[in-house]
């Protein structure tokens, strides 16, 4: 065994590096945190080769005066910090005081800058050589700010650099990193070339819109056109952005970008809150899109526990988790069919079909149905049976006055429109002045039925059936802690327990209702998801999953034939029911074709 000795700078610097530095991408995200802390409002990146042979960020921020240049260069050397204090209420993108120590230690690194405190003074250079890392200072002339050249990255450290891929698949990284640091801060300009090849130019965002520009160049207009905006605030805290419609979800969690105080952040919790939002509208293995916001107190959350500072840690992460499930559970819940119809036109006067002349008396009632009457002198063309199963003389009425409420210009229609058929015993047709709407009956009912029970449900309260012989389980003594502490919680949930030795607990009661499921197993996973997270839905979610089977059985089945009331009747349950757009199963229940789609379908006006 060697003795003890002191590691020298340069190879403790590449120590600290093997946390901070794992690509060049990570090289980036130090960088423009550094030029966003700093105050920057225009911010260019320059790449060669992936950001291998270089790395170039400029910004035009607050910059950093001469007898600072080398020193920023140490080790545990920040300006975000000063005291204690200031490490309990971190108001900057974080910190590790090993940032710029680290990369400059495996590459070759340049630093311009020219500080706005000194008038007089031009710029100055920085640059580290040698193995002892002693930084050369030299003057230059540089704009207010800074810029940092990273060239050769791991040129002296070939284990590292045989692990980076393809110039292609760091550059997307790289690419990645810039546009999510591009939605958290919309009043910056960020500018991405690579190869000398301009490849994103974002100016600043100020307005709403040009907010919803900005997500749209980064996350693509699909998203933006099948997302909802939400702003909640509550017990200081505060949650923005833009979050999918169920319908518009993914085969990969690719779309997510969550920030906290502007940082953005990969956090198991989080995520979980999230999931469990979507949990009853989306559709098995898919995955949510969203870009959201938290903001809340600097002092309640703490955001350097993390080398490469994707995690943070929160005070009260029960309070976090649940205002973000009950925020974004309301928000999807409150999605009407209105604001899923993205084809829908601004003109409310437009008529469905514009027939050049009348003289065709007939195909004008057919298209508008207003001159029709049941009361008109000329024979109608066919004889109605009121004794036929399709066609009695109350459903025809009924058609006709929906079809002459759609054509009536000073008639209100309802999002879902009115239903014109019903074809295959499965599927409504509906028309609104806009378009087509096509629903899947069955869903749509199962939904509605779903709705309804968990809302009895509820109102009635949780009731609780005692076993008649309690159930001992083993646990684990956290398990045990845990069931201990959070008794009144489980109680809460239906879960009536007692620790009865350190290693094991007793069930007295369980929710009538899942009083034939695996008890132990339920029990189990709701004192692992407490210790997780500080909360647990497996009751809610078996329970839902019960909920959903009987609604399932108790909705109507296919082929069965409708009247046009009936299906009426529905289309209105639907615009009054709460996530009415998925069935329990996270299909969609209707689907809507606009005009303008319809024309392009049959090439009409081209």
């Amino acid at each position: 065994m060697n003795r003890i000795n002191l590691l020298s700078q340069r190879l403790a610097n590449q120590i600290a590096a093997g946390e901070v530095v794992e690509r060049p991408a990570s090289v980036a995200k130090e960088l423009l945190e550094n030029s966003l802390d700093a105050g920057a409002d225009r911010i260019e990146i320059d790449l060669e080769q992936g950001g291998v042979k270089l790395l170039r960020v400029k910004d035009n921020g607050s910059g950093i005066v001469k007898d600072d240049l080398a020193l920023a260069l140490s080790r545990h050397a920040t300006s975000k910090i000063t005291n204690l204090e200031d490490l309990e209420s971190i108001g900057s993108l974080g910190f590790r005081g090993e940032a710029l120590a680290s990369i400059s230690s495996v590459s070759r690194l340049a630093m311009m800058s020219r500080s706005d405190s000194d008038e007089e003074d031009n710029g100055w250079k920085v640059q580290v050589e040698g193995q002892n890392m002693n930084a050369k200072v030299e003057p230059i002339a540089h704009p207010r700010g800074t810029t940092v050249e990273v060239r050769d990255l791991f040129f002296n450290t070939p284990a590292r650099k045989k692990f980076l891929k393809t110039e292609k698949t760091e550059f997307t990284r790289i690419d990645e990193i810039v546009k999510r640091i591009a939605l958290s801060r919309f009043d910056v300009q960020f500018s991405l070339q690579h190869n000398q090849r301009s490849i994103h130019k974002l100016l600043p965002a100020k307005s709403e819109q040009e907010q919803q520009r900005r997500v749209a160049l980064v996350c693509g207009p699909a998203f933006v056109e099948n997302s909802v905006y939400i702003d909640v605030e509550r017990a200081g805290l505060r949650l923005w952005g833009w979050v999918s419609l169920p319908t518009f979800s993914r085969s990969q969690a690719d779309l997510q970008c969550f920030y906290v105080n502007g940082r953005i952040i990969r956090d198991k919790l989080v995520t979980h809150a999230v999931k469990q939002a979507y949990r009853d509208v989306l559709f098995h293995g898919r995955h949510p899109a969203y870009v959201l916001y938290l903001e809340l107190d600097p002092a309640i959350v703490d955001v350097n526990v993390h080398p490469t500072k994707h995690e943070v840690r929160f005070r009260d992460s029960r309070l976090v988790h649940d205002f973000l499930f009950s925020s974004l559970h309301k928000a999807l819940a409150e999605v009407t069919p209105k604001d899923q119809m993205t084809g829908e036109t601004s003109n409310p006067n437009i008529k469905i079909v514009d027939l050049p002349s009348s003289e065709n008396k007939q195909a004008k009632a057919f298209v508008f149905q207003s001159p029709l009457s049941l009361q008109e002198a000329s024979p109608p063309p066919y004889q109605v049976d009121p004794h036929s199963a399709g066609g009695s003389l109350a459903s025809v009425q009924d058609q006709l006055a929906v079809l002459a409420k759609l054509s009536s210009d000073n008639e209100e229609v309802p999002p879902l429109g009115y239903a014109v058929a019903q074809i295959h015993g499965i599927y409504i047709l509906a028309q609104n002045k806009e378009g087509l709407i096509i629903v899947d009956m069955h869903a749509a009912h199962e939904r509605i039925t779903y709705e309804r029970m968990k809302l009895a449900c509820e109102n009635e309260e949780l009731k609780m059936q005692p076993l008649l012989v309690p159930l001992s389980i083993a646990v684990s003594q956290a398990e045990a802690d845990c069931a201990e502490e959070q008794q009144q919680v489980l109680l809460k949930l239906g879960i009536e327990l007692e620790r009865v030795s350190a290693e094991a607990i007793v069930i007295r009661q369980v929710p009538s209702i899942l009083k034939d499921s695996n008890i132990e197993q339920m029990v189990r996973d709701v004192l692992s998801d407490v210790l997780e997270y500080g909360s647990s839905d497996r009751i809610q979610s078996h329970q839902d999953a019960l909920l959903s089977t009987m609604a399932c059985h108790g909705s109507v089945r296919a082929n069965r034939h409708l009247t046009i009331p009936e299906m009426n009747a529905l289309l209105r349950d639907m615009e009054a029911t709460e996530r009415s757009g998925q069935c329990n199963h996270g299909r969609p229940t209707w689907v809507y074709q606009s005009l303008d789609e319809l024309d392009k379908l049959f090439l009409r006006g081209q």
